[in-house]
């Protein structure tokens, strides 16, 4: 397989894992000091991740990665696509999309999810001019 259809797949099992509540899956997909920007700013680190579903505080009915643009930079490679879901925090909602920049390392043996960060797609309420 490419590098793409590497990061692709284990992209793929990364949103599956999150469906699932599958922190095992999750803790092994994931390097020893991943950590999640989240769409609000907070910053959590893998223990803390790996704790909302381990806790309940959240539950995830569904997850899509789609619209993913893959970019290989030898050890590295970045995504950034959309992430679309419906699930809900510590018992109100959770849904939207979110823009999600995933950093990826390959550490000589496979591919690790080492990093993500999370916006909220809004629309602008302007239209910016380009430069004259």
């Amino acid at each position: 397989m490419t590098t793409t259809e590497d990061i692709l797949e284990l992209g793929a099992r990364w949103a599956a894992a999150e469906e699932r509540a599958d922190t095992v899956e999750l803790d092994a997909i994931t390097t020893d000091d991943f950590t999640l920007v989240g769409p609000l700013g907070f910053v959590l680190d893998k223990q803390q991740w790996l704790a909302r579903y381990l806790t309940g505080s959240l539950v995830t009915k569904s997850l899509t990665w789609h619209d993913v643009a893959v970019r290989n930079y030898g050890t590295a490679a970045a995504t950034i696509g959309t992430l679309t879901q419906e699930a809900q925090f510590q018992g109100n909602d959770a849904n939207g999309s979110f823009r999600g920049t995933h950093l990826f390392v390959h550490d000589g043996a496979r591919w690790a999810l080492a990093g993500l960060h999370l916006s909220p797609i809004n629309t602008m309420p302007f239209q910016p001019q380009p430069p004259r």
